[in-house]
């Protein structure tokens, strides 16, 4: 375990570099789109479900601008040296979106929460390829006023990761209000509609994981 004056370093600076921060601004689509735009999409992921091929094709120009809004708020969260831009998320979690088998579509927002798996997905897979080749694998994390923040994000996301997992073993919904809330960007009120839950329920299931994570990864530095 952390010292007290470590483990608040270590804290601030997930808070620093957009970790957990909940004031963050959110990803906002319009209620998921206009109702007709909306059925469209849905109606695409039935198709999709009964093994259309071109239904995929046919859904992306829909879902474009949301895809992008959800790839550039998790690329700011990256490295600035990071060899990713946005378009190459949206083209590896397309790809990812494409070989999925055996899932059923439900709506547009459980596409959305799917394609914000897709992409945590990607970008821990490259985090810990990027660590393997400096490091051979994982290190202490150290955060300070002294120490480049861009040279810990990669640290700090695997740490999010581990904590993820953990968290999902103990309480899987609380597990996808925080893939929701902060891989997708979703507000409260959209996480509701997707978990098929309260808002309240989402507000205290954030608090309860957020601060249950930000342990979790302090205790493991």
């Amino acid at each position: 375990m952390l010292g007290g004056q470590y483990q608040e370093c270590f804290v601030r600076g997930l808070f620093t570099f957009g970790i957990l921060d909940y004031n963050e601004p959110k990803f906002t689509p319009e209620k998921f789109m206009h109702n007709d735009v909306s059925q469209k999409i849905t109606g695409l992921l039935v198709d999709w479900n009964n093994g259309d091929p071109k239904a995929l094709d046919q859904l992306m120009p829909l879902v474009y601008d949301e895809l992008r809004a959800m790839a550039r708020r998790n690329m700011r969260r990256q490295v600035p040296q990071h060899s990713f831009q946005t378009t190459d998320l949206i083209h590896e979690a397309y790809l990812k979106l494409a070989k999925q088998e055996g899932q059923t579509w439900q709506n547009r927002s459980h596409f959305f929460g799917v394609a914000a798996k897709a992409m945590r997905h990607i970008l821990v897979d490259y985090a810990r390829s990027k660590q393997s080749e400096k490091r051979g694998g994982r290190h202490r994390v150290e955060l300070s006023n002294k120490i480049d923040a861009g040279a810990n994000r990669s640290s700090e996301l695997l740490a999010l990761e581990d904590a993820l997992k953990a968290l999902e073993s103990l309480d899987p919904r609380k597990s996808q209000v925080v893939e929701l809330k902060f891989f997708a960007g979703l507000t409260n009120e959209q996480t509701s509609e997707v978990l098929k839950i309260s808002t309240e329920s989402v507000k205290r299931d954030w608090r309860f994981a957020r601060n249950w994570l930000l342990r979790e990864m302090a205790g493991a530095g």
